[in-house]
């Protein structure tokens, strides 16, 4: 015989069946529950006590629960440890049913899909991510339901790792058929393959869009693009995410508007995050907005950078603008900083989950985001984008007059809507506040009318609002009391009038709720039919955020304005890393190098020099200058001419990939035959000591055929190879747009300094003893490395090189133990000489060995 649940154990469990993968709190009176499993992992991540409930003749079941009020608090730490939470509430008044209470799920929170202001971050995207393959083919939709931004691509498969590289989505959502690999993604969650279907995804989207057809967004032919955008409403109506009018626009990604940067240089460069801890990146030095709004859109300009001179140039021009004019910029950027997250806002009013307080600072918002646009109407170089602002003045003005000046963030604690707004509500709070001298007034009355000098008028649970009076006046009450209790020297009346008060009194607080709720409602879908322009003026300030904070950036760091063009030239002028200069201790300068390429002449820099000294510093910073001049900003140099760059390709670094069975050189070959094959006109390319994972004949052979391959090339692309293969110097006889440098060291006695300073010329030396000397290299490994350097530099060929180093050691190595300078080896070096091996018994020479241990201070 089965064991029988109790009804509430039976409920949730048909509940939970519904919801496996994910964490189920249930609702049961003022708490959120959790069990069995869940309530295990809701413990620990929450550090909150597990107990148990009984469970029938099913014996006990594990529990752990919160007060509902604490959900806020305790939901963003149960999603960011990864989980998927549905909220199951109970879904009719406990009062009102005499059986078990109906309960079914109102929202499913996953990493991808959270609205909470505690999960998310101010400053980046949360984005929900679908993909969709075929064949070698790749549709992705991105979504950030916090904002409403809503972007469709499709391309190959580095495309769309490069993608998740970019937008780094909190969660992807695949079909369940399909076998994907995600790199570095933490969240990832299989639906069900009726949602991956082009006529389910048309429907759904031309439905949400109200439009007939997608041609508007560009997107028409982008067939897997559409589908991934489908399985994301898909996914929304799985999770119970209905209120979505924020969503108003797809934008279309498209991989040719902007520059082509393979994941492994998103990660080399350090854009927006550094697989090092600790490690500045770009976006770290250069993010100077003074909103979350601008911030979010400097991530996304930093990795997709443009390629188009004119809208680079209209970038270019917003920053001048604010640079000469100081006062603008100080005001704008003053302006922008007291404003809300207009996005996030705008998501909240399409979700109802905007909060009376959160109501007021948009409206406050509004009105200045519309003194910024009358501040700024005359000014022509930054009209493209005040045009955008809306004039909200007779909006902002309507919100704040409907609402208090200090309302509060939970509806339900009242005081949220003005007085003058509604007859009724000012009423019932009249009655509220005026309560006690009403009171006063009728004991007053009555007393006079009765006659009675001592008439009391008080409340209790019992009988509500009485009237009372002592037995020696009794006989004075008037016929219209109605009596309603006896004390002992007392009677207690009650009337017509104070009833009727007592019902309105009572209900004045319940009724106050109920109409501020609905005023509040209305006030909220009025400002739904406003969401796209809300969304469009929080856009035109996030470009005024960024551009003048760009400007704030050029003024302190003395950058300067970089001169772009259509051609292929990169010429930088006294260039400096922006990172690195930023991390210099006080009174300590950058050196700035100049960096030249021109395909018809300087096509491939060839830069030797010692490790240590700055090479691989000066391929980041070069790479860093064309990516900040082409994103609009101004850059780190004296001078810059930037022809147009569409491909960036770096090979900087490298490690093992063990999980996959990829060495060091597997991996270094793979990625750099990922550039040999993908290559532009355009390309600036950046390679850093290729070959060095195999053997010194086998690295030279390979770099020496990859720098002639990129020379010999069509398309002629610019290239700086750092290397310690000074044998690549010849290259410079034989290939005319190939050309010798070198980072300068200075030698002082046994010591090498660094200068840091790019010179024409190939370096002659590696100075590697030197630098694992600095590094702290025992001395007896750098003398016998000098000895064996000095033996091989000797040699002409391999063999005779083997065969020096080989008879070098056999003539070295017996006494290079003794020739350190030590008095202790010294004195065991006389010691051990002077013993006669032939008369030592074995216990003598144990003996012997111990002492000179101990001299050893072993």
């Amino acid at each position: 015989m089965s064991k029988k649940e109790t009804p509430l154990m039976q409920q949730y469990n048909s509940i939970k069946a519904k919801y496996p993968d994910a964490l189920l709190l249930f609702r049961v009176g003022d708490f959120y529950e959790t069990f069995g499993e869940d309530a295990i992992r809701c413990s620990k991540i929450l550090d909150i006590v597990l107990t148990k409930r009984a469970n029938g003749s099913a014996s006990h079941i594990e529990l752990a629960g919160f007060p509902h009020h604490s959900l806020e608090t305790y939901l963003p730490k149960l999603v960011r440890a990864g989980l998927r939470v549905a909220i199951c509430d109970q879904l009719e008044d406990p009062k009102m049913t005499k059986t078990i209470v109906k309960r079914g799920v109102t929202e499913l929170v996953t990493p991808g899909v959270a609205l909470n202001d505690e999960v998310l971050s101010a400053k980046t995207n949360n984005f929900l991510m679908a993909v969709h393959m075929e064949v070698d083919r790749y549709g992705v939709a991105l979504l950030d339901i916090s904002t409403g931004e809503f972007l469709v691509s499709e391309g190959s498969k580095d495309h769309f790792h490069k993608l998740i590289q970019s937008f780094r989505p909190s969660e992807i959502i695949y079909q369940k058929r399909k076998k994907i690999e995600f790199p570095e993604v933490k969240s990832t969650f299989q639906i069900e393959d009726w949602a991956f279907q082009l006529d389910y995804a048309i429907d759904k989207l031309t439905h949400h869009f109200k439009v007939k057809s997608l041609k508007g967004f560009g997107i028409e032919n982008l067939t897997l693009g559409t589908i991934a955008a489908g399985a994301i409403f898909s996914y929304l109506d799985e999770t119970h995410h209905f209120d979505i009018q924020h969503i108003t626009q797809i934008q279309r990604l498209d991989a040719n508007s902007f520059v082509w940067m393979d994941p492994f240089t998103i990660r080399n460069l350090e854009l927006i995050y550094s697989p090092h801890e600790n490690a500045k990146t770009l976006l770290s030095i250069m993010d100077h907005t003074q909103s979350a709004m601008g911030a979010r859109l400097l991530n996304r300009w930093m990795v997709m950078v443009l390629k188009d001179a004119d809208r680079i140039k209209a970038r270019q021009e917003v920053v001048e603008f604010f640079l000469k004019e100081d006062e603008h910029r100080f005001s704008v950027r003053e302006k922008i900083e007291s404003l809300s997250d207009l996005e996030r806002m705008a998501a909240k009013i399409s979700t109802g989950r905007i909060t009376p307080k959160q109501l007021r600072y948009l409206a406050q918002s509004l009105q200045v985001i519309t003194e910024i646009k009358e501040e700024f109407s005359g000014e022509k170089r930054i009209q493209h984008l005040i045009n955008e602002i809306k004039d909200w003045s007779k909006v902002a003005c309507k919100v704040l007059q409907a609402l208090t000046e200090d309302p509060p963030h939970q509806l339900v604690k009242g005081n949220v809507i003005a007085s003058g707004i509604s007859e009724e509500l000012d009423h019932l709070r009249g009655l509220q506040n005026t309560g006690k001298d009403y009171l006063e007034e009728l004991r007053i009355r009555e007393s006079e009318r009765s006659g009675i000098p001592s008439v009391k008028v008080s409340f209790n649970n019992v009988f509500g609002y009485y009237i009372e009076v002592r037995n020696t006046h009794k006989d004075k009450v008037p016929a219209d009391w109605i009596r309603k209790q006896t004390l002992v020297n007392a009677e207690r009346y009650i009337t017509e009038e104070l009833k009727e008060y007592e019902n309105q009194i009572l209900g004045a607080e319940e009724k106050i709720l109920s109409l501020e709720t609905q005023l509040f409602n209305t006030l909220i879908q009025e400002l739904v039919d406003e969401l796209p322009e809300i969304q469009n003026s929080a856009r035109a300030i996030a470009q005024l955020d960024v551009l003048s904070s760009f400007a704030e950036l050029a003024q302190t760091n003395h950058y300067v304005k970089p001169e772009i063009s259509e051609g292929n030239d990169l010429i930088i002028e006294d260039g400096r890393h922006p990172v690195i200069e930023k991390q210099l201790k006080p009174g300590e300068s950058y050196i700035a190098n100049s960096v030249s390429l021109v395909p018809n002449d300087q096509q491939i820099i060839m830069i030797t020099g010692p490790n240590m000294s700055g090479k691989s510093a000066l391929l980041r910073q070069t790479a860093l200058i064309v990516l900040m001049a082409q994103m609009g900003s101004f850059v780190p140099a004296k001078n810059a001419q930037v022809g147009i760059v569409d491909k960036i390709f770096t090979r900087v670094g490298a490690s093992d990939n063990i999980s996959s069975g990829e060495s060091t050189f597997m991996v270094e070959m793979n990625e750099t035959s990922s550039i040999l094959n993908n290559l532009s006109e355009k390309s600036l390319i950046l390679l850093d000591e290729i070959g060095r994972g195999t053997s010194t004949y086998d690295g030279i052979s390979i770099a020496w055929a990859i720098s002639e391959f990129i020379h010999e090339h069509k398309f002629r692309p610019k290239t700086l190879f750092a290397t310690h293969y000074h044998e690549l110097n010849e290259m410079t006889k034989s290939f005319p747009r190939i050309k010798n440098f070198n980072v300068s060291v200075k030698e002082a006695k046994d010591t090498i300094l660094f200068m840091r300073k790019l010179v024409p010329g190939g370096s002659e030396h590696s100075f590697g003893i030197h630098v694992a000397k600095m590094a702290g290299m025992p001395a007896w490994v750098l003398k016998r490395a000098n000895e064996v350097l000095k033996t091989l530099e000797k040699s002409p060929t391999q063999k005779n090189m083997s065969d020096q180093a080989q008879k070098t050691t056999e003539e070295n190595l017996q006494l290079s133990f003794f020739q350190l300078d030590d008095p202790i080896l010294e004195s065991i070096r006389e010691e051990l000489l002077g013993i006669d091996i032939n008369t030592l018994t074995p216990v003598e020479a144990l003996m012997k060995l111990n002492e000179i241990k101990r001299k050893l201070g072993r």
